[in-house]
């Protein structure tokens, strides 16, 4: 276990319940950081993002450790950090790359609902803007729409939930979420 996860880790050794967490999956640019933080706050959650955990980890930026030490180190770091969260009660803002992480997508399941933030590939574009800076893993030579077209089936295959935010309005995706993740865990009988 990492040091500087220790604010974020509660009650080691006790079995987290499901529903405890929300995990966030998605693409680069879905909002899972921005619209994430107004989701957690508005289920009175706290609030972790796993890139943060993994550039204080690294001491650099995460495009910095995938120039310097490639893309399957990076990924093993990934995996490692989601693996070994043990939170409750917390809104979990993974990386856009964790579906790539079998060992971190299992233990993820068991902490809580894993919800898919999809958002058409042509608002992915609009958002990202600094490509070069943000961090993204992806085949040289690779286009976003083929990144999108590749990961979209692994964010549906470990999705609990998918919630379509398609609005520039960021409370707006924080409030549909909401209303989504309520009906799914008390669904109408």
């Amino acid at each position: 276990m990492y040091n500087f996860m220790r604010i974020f880790i509660i009650n080691q050794g006790k079995k987290m319940s499901k529903n405890n967490n929300i995990i966030l999956i998605g693409m680069p640019g879905s909002g899972k950081s921005t619209v994430g933080v107004l989701f957690a706050k508005n289920m009175n959650y706290r609030f972790l993002d796993v890139d943060f955990l993994i550039q204080e980890h690294e001491g650099k930026r995460l495009y910095e450790v995938i120039e310097e030490k490639g893309n399957d180190y990076f990924l093993e770091i990934e995996d490692e950090i989601n693996s070994s969260l043990n939170v409750e009660r917390t809104v979990i803002s993974t990386g856009g790359s964790v579906v790539y992480c079998e060992n971190a997508m299992k233990h993820l399941k068991t902490l809580g609902t894993v919800i898919y933030i999809k958002v058409p590939e042509k608002e992915i574009e609009r958002r990202i803007t600094n490509f070069s800076t943000r961090g993204i893993i992806i085949k040289s030579g690779n286009t976003l729409q083929q990144l999108y077209d590749e990961r979209a089936p692994l964010y549906e295959k470990y999705a609990d939930l998918t919630v379509l935010c398609d609005e520039k309005e960021l409370q707006y995706n924080a409030d549909k979420m909401v209303k989504e993740y309520e009906k799914y865990i008390n669904p109408i009988k």
